[in-house]
Parts: C-alpha cells; structure tokens; sequence
C-alpha cells in the first residue's frame, strides 16, 4: 500500500485514564471497591495498580478467600477492553454456577 499521508497516529496509551476507566467498570458491574481491590459478595475477585506506564491487574480464577490469581498487564485499550470482557465472562459464569 502506498503512504498517502492519511493515516491516523495510534492515540498514545495513557495508564492513569486507563485506571479510571477500569474501575468505573468494575463499579458498573456491581462490585464492591475495597483498597486496590474489588469484590463479589465478600469475596476479592480483582486487584488492581499501575505500575509506570501500565496497568497491572489480576482476576481470581474463581471466586474464593484465598483466590489463584491470572495476572495480566495492560498496555493499550486493546488490552483494556479485552480484560474488563474477560470480568464479565467471569461473573456471567460464576453466577450461572451458583
């Protein structure tokens, strides 16, 4: 393809706003924000941090006191959408096995 001068720069990843915007989904989804972490019905299921220029996030595999942890980084809005659908997947699964 040739460079006809109309591509538009990738907007610049800012982890702070990105920050923002995960915990106010995680509010939407009705968990509870305690600390740097959120939970389901007593349980922490999410932890969140930024770390620089990213955001270091972890979900419990299943909710428990003492949850397995998937951790994952979060560099772009990609990665940003990606793990706030993987909470949903969670939740909807976690509730239909109760």
């Amino acid at each position: 393809m040739s460079d006809d001068g109309f591509s538009l720069p990738v907007p610049a990843f800012k982890a702070d706003e990105a920050l923002v915007q995960i915990k106010r989904a995680l509010r939407d989804l009705k968990l509870v924000e305690r600390g740097d972490g959120y939970e389901l019905r007593g349980r922490r299921i999410a932890e969140l941090a930024l770390d620089g220029n990213v955001v270091a996030v972890k979900l419990a595999r299943r909710p428990m006191n003492t949850p397995e942890w998937a951790r994952t980084i979060v560099r772009s809005s990609v990665d940003q959408r990606k793990w706030i659908d993987e909470v949903k997947k969670r939740l909807a699964r976690w509730e239909h096995e109760d």
